[in-house]
């Protein structure tokens, strides 16, 4: 079978840019990575990319950078792993099955560039052909939307969507460069309409306008599997340029521990089931 992705591989040291990020291709020498620390209760992770060009400031891939240079000017580089479609073609022997797969832990599989090259998208149908995993996605992009008809061929399979405030003033800020709060909504309102399995990850919840209207769209939704964690001003690290704005809201809405449970006592009641921190993260 062959995948629009072969035309990168042999592109090894190749660069190119896209808006503000620097992206070069790379090969990797490996594509799973046995789960550890957060994600211990997963078998594996998949990164098809290394960094990400959504840059949002708290994130907390970015303290995973090799230096100090990467981790300062997260969100405008990035590595493609041009071979990561062979390298799991080289699992086929020992196929996959039933492993547990989170994709993905530190980039976005669906960040901008993956309208171009998708990478993605080729993983998915080898997963899905000779593996038979147990898969969760993990995105903020309404582009997962584009594959909708593989992921409903997959027999164990949960799309997490980040939704992580109710403001799009709020968002700017924190997650610049990343799809809008509607577009997030419209887009795993869309998956779990085609019967897909699906949650809302709220991971790390920002500021928060109006609990009470926000948890209500959140519902509308259909879905409801949700998934938890704090974002605190007095622990929170920020690696991006607009960390003063994101400084100035945090003062603003007073989120600290007091407001943090204050909005997340509104949310239990409208959401009962509420998946709090790692444990919302298990497997399915």
């Amino acid at each position: 079978m062959k995948y629009k992705q072969l035309n990168i591989f042999g592109n090894e040291g190749r660069k190119s840019r896209l808006g503000k990020t620097d992206i070069e291709y790379k090969s990797a020498g490996s594509i799973l990575t046995v789960a550890s620390g957060f994600m211990a209760d997963y078998d594996y992770t998949l990164n098809p990319y290394s960094g990400c060009s959504f840059g949002c400031t708290y994130c907390y891939a970015a303290f995973f950078s090799r230096n100090k240079e990467k981790m300062d000017t997260w969100g405008e580089w990035l590595t493609v792993k041009e071979n990561a479609l062979s390298l799991l073609q080289k699992k086929r022997r020992k196929p996959l099955i039933n492993k547990t797969i989170y994709l993905s832990s530190v980039t976005d599989p669906y960040q901008p560039i993956e309208k171009e090259l998708e990478l993605t998208r080729s993983i998915l149908k080898e997963l899905l052909e000779f593996h038979k995993v147990r898969l969760v996605i993990q995105t903020r992009s309404a582009l997962i939307t584009r594959d909708i008809d593989l992921l409903k061929e997959f027999d164990v399979i949960q799309v997490n969507m980040t939704i992580t405030t109710d403001s799009e003033r709020i968002r700017k800020v924190f997650e610049p460069l990343c799809t809008g709060n509607k577009q997030r909504i419209n887009a795993i309102k869309e998956i779990h309409a085609s019967g897909i399995q699906c949650c809302i990850t709220m991971t790390p919840l920002l500021p928060i306008e109006n609990p009470e209207k926000f948890a209500d769209e959140l519902l509308s939704t259909g879905i409801t599997r949700y998934i938890i964690q704090p974002f605190h001003k007095d622990k929170g690290k920020f690696v991006r340029g607009t960390r003063d704005e994101a400084l100035k809201i945090l003062d603003e809405f007073n989120w600290g521990d007091e407001e943090y449970q204050r909005v997340l006592s509104i949310m239990r009641k409208k959401i009962p089931n509420l998946g709090i921190g790692k444990t919302g993260f298990a497997p399915i």
